[in-house]
């Protein structure tokens, strides 16, 4: 059963899907092997990577979220400074203490194996990992996938569909709906908006008090997101030398009269985006929105929105983020949010979709108004490609979150403005996306072997 904060994750960038899912997935396989009983039998520990993983795994810095994982590290509680630093003392020392045992013998280029040759036939992001004994022999092995937001999965998992697949399942949840159609429907016989619908959920599996703390803990995390990335200068880690922006671009806009406001609108938009998707790519502490490479297009939403002159209005800000985390979850139970399925469509595209739908639940719009908002938002997203320059989450990502909150803003204004009923609903939308998904080459789906990633020059 999905919840808000499946939807909204705190992590570490820079990708949710190539960073914060392998470290899960190295965590869960030693949780598995000390289960099974053979974890402290263990003196080699073996982990190749194919598909996407492995194509842009060094630029999404999955190395290194492999060997976190393995040695205990939680994406929700890593602080990255002493990730970077416990990285780089494996490397140095090629001793790994793994998680729950004793420290092995570790090589980073002979015990991750990128195998960008072999293309998995469930899911494009798998990961399989083997442990050895002293002697040699495989005493335990898993397959796993990463399937974008920070979700994982097994091969089991994935090879066999759910019997049911709604947004929440019985026993547990309030409301049951695995659709558009349906949620509207609930929304409209028990008069709930779609913030009240998701929080009555929500309220079957923790204190509503709770609930609250964990919303206001999420925008704390995109907040402090947002600060970061205006005051941190230089350039970014992978070899592209992109220079940080959100900085410069913040000075100027607090020295500027305002001359233009609703020109400036855009460029506070833009900055807040910028910022947030900086910090990503620098492998800073961010908020998968739904994934950590479209992470910027909420929290710049809700920061113009939500707060004014430094007040934050956490009444809006829990309506903005029930509601994206309601959309989020349509999204994610009848098409995907990876990259590596979908192409950017499936990142940037969902986010500004949820965005949209937020923003015109905090401007009052009535249930539709907002289905309408998340369904322009997406509608106008449809086949984005995912081709990361060098497999870097920076060019064009960090640029195209900032596209990505304008856009969200013009959808909200113009479904509220809407004076007859729309032709597209919210679930064509998201076939729609799934099957553009499906269609698109594998080229353009987070692998750097099309589009920008071969046609910019690396300098």
């Amino acid at each position: 059963m999905l919840s808000v904060f499946d939807i909204f994750k705190i992590g570490i960038g820079p990708s949710s899907s190539h960073t914060v899912g392998p470290m899960r997935i190295g965590l869960r396989f030693l949780d598995e092997a000390k289960s099974a009983g053979v974890l402290t039998k263990a003196a080699r520990v073996k982990v190749d990577l194919h598909g996407s993983l492995a194509l842009t795994g060094i630029g999404h810095g999955t190395d290194n979220a492999v060997v976190l994982g393995l040695m205990g590290f939680q994406p929700d509680t890593t602080d990255p400074d002493e990730a970077e630093t416990a990285v780089l003392r494996v490397r140095e020392q090629r001793r790994l203490p793994l998680h729950g045992a004793g420290e092995i013998d570790f090589i980073l280029a002979r015990d991750i194996d990128l195998r960008g040759d072999i293309i998995p036939e469930i899911h494009p992001n798998e990961m399989r990992l083997y442990l050895y004994d002293s002697q040699g022999h495989v005493i335990f092995d898993r397959t796993y996938y990463s399937v974008g937001g920070g979700f994982i999965a097994s091969a089991k998992q994935l090879a066999t569909p759910a019997e049911d697949d709604m947004i929440s399942l019985p026993p547990r949840g309030v409301h049951f709906f695995g659709s558009a159609a349906e949620l509207l429907s609930i929304c409209h016989d028990k008069k709930l908006s779609i913030d009240g619908l998701i929080l009555e959920n929500e309220d079957d599996m923790r204190p509503r008090s709770q609930t609250n703390a964990r919303l206001d803990a999420v925008w704390c995390a995109m907040r402090d997101c947002i600060h970061r990335g205006l005051n941190t200068k230089g350039k970014l880690p992978g070899g592209l030398n992109v220079k940080r922006r959100a900085p410069s671009l913040y000075r100027k806009l607090e020295e500027a009269p305002l001359a233009n406001e609703r020109e400036q609108i855009f460029d506070w938009l833009n900055v807040f985006a910028m910022a947030v998707n900086e910090e990503n790519a620098a492998g800073g502490r961010v908020v998968t929105a739904p994934t950590n490479g479209a992470a910027g297009i909420i929290p710049s939403v809700l920061k113009y929105y939500c707060v004014g002159d430094g007040e934050e209005n956490a009444d809006h800000i829990r309506v903005f983020l029930l509601t994206a985390a309601g959309i989020g979850m349509l999204f994610k139970q009848r098409a995907s949010i990876s990259g590596a399925e979908m192409g950017c469509q499936g990142e940037v595209g969902v986010a500004c979709s949820m965005a949209a739908a937020g923003l015109a639940a905090v401007w009052g719009g009535t249930p539709a108004q907002v289905e309408h908002a998340a369904e322009i938002g997406m509608e106008h997203n449809l086949g984005l490609t995912c081709d990361p320059v060098g497999g870097l989450v920076q060019i064009p990502c960090i640029e195209r979150n900032a596209i990505g909150a304008v856009k969200a803003v013009n959808a909200a204004r113009l479904a509220l403005r809407a004076s007859d009923e729309h032709l597209v609903s919210l679930d064509q939308v998201i076939e729609t996306m799934r099957q553009t998904g499906l269609d698109m080459s594998r080229k353009y789906k987070e692998t750097s072997e099309g589009g920008l990633a071969v046609n910019v020059v690396e300098c």
